[in-house]
């Protein structure tokens, strides 16, 4: 035993005490009472037995009477038998009836009763006989009988409502307590095992949330030159980017209080609880600072505030965003307390919320870009056992537009698929096979197919395949496959270019190689299928944008229509305008079209060839594409950037005579070192 008690792990742990162990105790021993007569048929094993007058007397004159007790308010007597005549009264043994025996009678005159008795005490046929005096288990009857449905009706309205108030013991959980935060308290944040190191990507993020860090610190460092303490900082992003996480770094870093809740805890079918509960956990940090509140999804009920009466706002809603409002930012202080909120619906927030003196910032988690998911993978293969020759560098290039959880979902396919083929090892493509059973779905191989349903997607996907190659500004092909996968019967995957803006050309070469698939039906086989619904639907999408938003049209130039307000019902353009805005999208859609048939007209051998391929296959590579139409005549941006950096990279020969010198130094000591470790 240690100097803190009982607190190894070896240790028996005593039972945590429930009061519903009390309330069923209660409710027996109420039963026992009641269905035992107050205590007067079964005491100590005692057995009773009802005789007539004349038995009685029968049994006195015999001498079986040890004594006699007569209760003259109800008319009855109780004959207590001797022990040696229990045989002849009950026809069982003193053993088998207990102690204390006795028989009940009723009798009619008392003065007759008084007469017969003394007789016999005088004949010694009976030792006493007594009036009872002791009315304590009639008492207990009536008063069970009477108040006992009662008391059984009280005690089952506190269970119940205990239960409705989260049942189980301890503090909050009550009907009464039903206002109060569910707000989980980590008394050192630290406590949770997450640091800054745990968060792999989002420097800029990290950078703004590491001052909230100083702040909680060091405050005197910043408060000498007269600056505040940022009262909140509001996290937004897509989901999956790490913004909960962000925040368990924050609390981990700071080593202070952590309260940790969600925006639907607010939320109550009783009116006013959302509003109590804010204050409720206010008042918690204000006792506890410096500290921080964390709320996650606070859309859901930071909700912006119905400005038109007939809509019906929900007043519980607006009545929490009022409560959050003054404790953020009111009469009242809250000095030390930090509110870290997170969310992915912004836009939806009330603007008395989002601006400055209560969510004082607003810190962007967006999607990770190539060094940053590379970092992800890092801290997500930690725990693996992988490859030693994987290209990590390969993995974040083959999951562009992926989040987080999105990598650490892949990740963890992957192991389940190498331990499903036994590999001693999570290899390249097991990491391959996850990110296509992710974003394509389940690999269904015995889906039935005729072998003309097969050759028209395959020459659908080929059609994808040779315009992507032939257009400059179409994403990287990496594989073509003609193997179902959830709900699409064939895939065409691509390694989408990371542009911080695109233009109308990149666009529309993205939109004729979408347009490919059905192009190719309509060409080679003479008929168009439903295959290409997924295909229609994308480029759609993107010719209205392109027209209505993006102003990248030739009749409607430079005008977006886009509008975001609320509750919003008509479009932001007349009728006439909405019926150019659709010629537009169409003109678009079948230049693009018509252009997308051309290119497999003038490459129909390429094309086919490649379709014969998927059919034999079912799978190919981009190298299976570069032998059928050789080197694709554009570069990719990133193969294009990497040109201009060799090319404006300085040559030796122009460089200083001791650079020159540095640089061959350098040279010679890599290829030794290369030399001694083959």
């Amino acid at each position: 035993m240690n100097g803190r008690g009982m607190q190894n792990g070896n240790d028996p742990k005593m039972p945590r005490f429930n009061m519903n162990w009390l309330y069923w105790a209660m409710l027996i021993a109420i039963g026992v009472l009641l269905f035992s007569g107050g205590g007067d048929a079964l005491v100590g094993g005692t057995a009773a037995q009802e005789a007539t007058y004349t038995k009685f007397k029968e049994y006195v004159v015999k001498g079986y009477a040890e004594k006699v007790e007569i209760n003259k308010a109800e008319s009855t007597l109780k004959m207590y038998v001797k022990p040696t005549h229990i045989q002849d009264v009950y026809g069982m043994s003193a053993k088998q009836v207990g102690r204390d025996a006795y028989v009940e009678v009723q009798f009619g005159s008392v003065d007759e009763l008084e007469r017969f008795l003394t007789a016999e005490q005088k004949a010694k046929k009976i030792n006493d006989f007594s009036y009872e005096t002791d009315k304590t288990g009639n008492i207990l009857n009536n008063i069970l009988f009477t108040f006992g449905p009662f008391i059984l009706l009280v005690l089952v309205w506190v269970w119940l409502m205990r239960r409705m108030g989260g049942g189980g013991a301890g503090a909050g959980t009550g009907i009464f307590s039903v206002g109060k935060s569910k707000a989980k308290m980590y008394e050192k944040g630290n406590d949770l095992g997450i640091t800054f190191k745990d968060v792999a990507g989002q420097e800029g993020a990290k950078q703004e949330v590491q001052e909230i860090v100083e702040f909680l610190k060091n405050p005197q460092k910043y408060t000498d030159l007269g600056g505040k303490i940022p009262k909140g900082a509001l996290l937004v992003g897509p989901p999956g980017t790490g913004k909960t996480l962000l925040a368990k770094a924050v609390a981990g870093e700071a080593g202070v209080p952590f309260f940790s809740m969600s925006g639907s805890d607010f939320v109550e079918m009783f009116v006013g609880v959302g509003a109590s509960r804010v204050r409720d956990v206010f008042a918690q940090a204000k006792q506890k600072s410096p500290c921080i509140i964390f709320i996650d999804e606070i859309d859901a009920v930071g909700r912006a505030r119905s400005k038109n009466p007939s809509m019906g706002g929900n007043d519980e809603r607006e009545n929490t965003l009022n409560a959050l409002l003054t404790e953020m930012d009111g009469f009242g202080t809250n000095s030390g307390v930090i509110v870290l909120a997170a969310t992915n619906r912004v836009d939806m927030l009330d603007k008395a919320l989002l601006r400055a003196g209560r969510f004082d910032r607003q810190i962007n988690v967006d999607l990770p870009d190539l060094p940053e998911r590379k970092a992800i993978f890092q801290v997500h293969l930690r725990p693996l056992k992988i490859e030693k020759t994987l290209d990590i560098d390969f993995l974040a290039r083959q999951t562009p537009g992926f989040s987080g959880a999105d990598i650490a979902n892949v990740c963890n396919e992957a192991a389940l698929i190498a331990a499903r083929h036994d590999h001693k090892e999570v290899v390249k493509q097991d990491f391959l096979d996850a990110v296509d059973r992710i974003v394509g779905g389940l690999e269904k191989k015995t889906k039935v197919m005729t072998q003309e349903e097969k050759k028209t997607i395959a020459l659908h996907e080929a059609g994808h395949a040779t315009i992507s190659w032939f257009c400059r500004y179409a994403n990287p092909l990496v594989k073509v496959s003609i193997v179902p996968r959830g709900q699409a019967l064939g895939a065409a995957w691509y390694m989408p270019e990371e542009r911080q803006i695109t233009t109308k050309e990149q666009m529309l070469d993205e939109m004729c190689s979408l347009l490919g698939g059905r192009a190719a039906e309509e060409l080679f086989t003479g008929h168009i299928s439903s295959g290409a619904v997924n295909d229609l639907e994308r480029a759609t999408k993107s010719a209205y944008g392109m027209i209505a938003y993006m102003g990248m049209s030739d009749k409607l130039p430079n005008i977006c229509y886009y509008n975001n307000t609320e509750y919003q019902f008509q479009k932001p353009y007349s009728e006439t305008t909405a019926k150019e805005i659709d010629a537009e999208v169409l003109k678009m859609i079948n230049d693009e079209y018509a252009r997308a048939k051309q290119i497999l007209t003038e490459h129909k051998e390429g094309h086919n060839a490649l379709a014969e391929l998927l059919m034999k296959k079912e799978v190919i590579m981009a190298s299976d594409v570069e032998e059928i139409f050789g080197k694709r005549p554009w570069l990719s941006r990133s193969q294009e950037i990497m040109k201009e950096n060799e090319e404006n990279a300085p040559k030796l020969e122009d460089m200083p005579e001791e650079v020159k010198q540095a640089q061959l130094e350098h040279e010679r000591a890599v290829a030794e070192q290369e030399s001694n470790e083959n």
